[in-house]
């Protein structure tokens, strides 16, 4: 029993691979290889908090001139956004949490550098409760009954 308590035991480990080794091309294949169930995903927009698919007209924003541009949300209608926003006592936070977007979105239909959505002015029509599409622009929202 003396004997083993202060010998020098060698112990010898290989490391498994890293994540990023585990998941490179060569790793795959190689598992593969040997027989190896392997199951691979495609994660869309991991680890980002994405919530709207990128539009083709991206590349049109960066070519925009004078010639070429978008149409903006009028100032009527920030003006409208910004009026029942205040009426109903909700910041531009609140309005873009109660809403799910980003403040910075609010901001932009408010000053007219927004490029108009109709999923974007349907949620914020709902939420300060007035219309701003259409020709009754600034008018309250008309409940429509659901049909069954």
């Amino acid at each position: 029993m003396a004997e083993s308590d202060w010998d020098t035991v060698t112990v010898l480990r290989k490391k498994g691979p890293t994540a990023a080794q585990a998941k490179s091309k060569q790793a795959i294949t190689s598992a593969q290889r040997r027989g190896e169930e392997v199951e691979t995903s495609k994660k869309w927009s991991a680890g980002q908090n994405k919530q709207h698919t990128i539009t083709k007209n991206t590349a049109k924003l960066d070519r925009e001139t004078e010639e070429l541009h978008h149409d903006r949300v009028s100032l009527e209608v920030g003006k409208v956004i910004q009026q029942g926003r205040q009426s109903t006592g909700l910041t531009q936070k609140d309005l873009a949490t109660k809403i799910n977007e980003k403040p910075q979105v609010i901001a932009d239909y408010e000053c007219g550098k927004a490029i108009p959505s109709n999923q974007v002015l349907g949620k914020i029509e709902r939420a300060i409760g007035l219309k701003l599409r259409g020709r009754d622009i600034g008018k309250p929202l008309e409940a429509v009954p659901k049909k069954k």
